[in-house]
């Protein structure tokens, strides 16, 4: 079972760390909340972001993501409902005074689960991503080498163990980086208003894309 050759490893780990490094909603979220407050609050948000992943996985595992594929109704509810969130929180941040990105070092543990749910909606309210890995994990199934779900959730699993080595160390440059701009409020007033800017644009190209 799982009896893949080296040439299958190396083409599916290539292709998992170009997807993890390339930018989109889920890297802009954790380093939008690292950045304004703290290594803390950027972890929050990438176990939160791991967490819709692994909801993607399982549908995609079960079949259900094919209703996204199929479905131009369902399609077009999750991305509508995907693009307000996302443009929402970027006008919250739009309409911020800066006080937002200059937080207070202790962070509650319900902000932090705020954080974590907002990072698991990121990623589970955006279709693209599902019917992505409807579409790029079924290259790797093999036949004879196990049960598709089980081959389906090994891969879309080790998608996001690779992510758990390329994303904390992107969440503690970006914590160093934010305490040194948290001394500078002008800065962090544009910075705040910046990555408004970045979620409101991301929302509306998801609200406009097609499948």
């Amino acid at each position: 079972m799982f009896d893949y050759s080296l040439l299958h490893w190396m083409t599916f780990l290539s292709a998992a760390v170009l997807l993890n490094l390339s930018p989109g909603p889920d890297i802009a979220y954790i380093l939008g909340q690292t950045l304004r407050s703290g290594r803390r609050q950027g972890f929050a948000a990438m176990f939160g972001i791991w967490t819709g992943a692994a909801l993607h996985v399982a549908m995609a595992a079960v079949g259900l993501s094919a209703i996204l594929a199929t479905s131009a109704l369902a399609f077009s509810i999750v991305k509508w409902v995907g693009a307000a969130y996302l443009i929402w929180l970027g006008v919250k941040m739009l309409l911020s005074r800066g006080d937002q990105f200059i937080a207070a070092e202790k962070q509650s543990p319900k902000r932090l689960s705020s954080v974590y749910w907002q990072g698991m909606l990121v990623s589970a309210l955006n279709p693209k991503v599902a019917v992505f890995f409807l579409a790029f994990l079924p290259q790797f199934i093999v036949e004879g080498a196990g049960p598709a779900e089980a081959q389906l959730l090994l891969h879309g699993s080790l998608i996001i163990a690779v992510a758990a080595v390329i994303e904390p160390p992107l969440v503690l440059a970006g914590a160093k980086l934010g305490a040194f701009l948290k001394s500078k409020p002008r800065v962090g007033l544009w910075m705040d208003r910046s990555l408004g800017a970045l979620f409101v644009a991301l929302g509306a190209r998801l609200a406009t894309s097609a499948k």
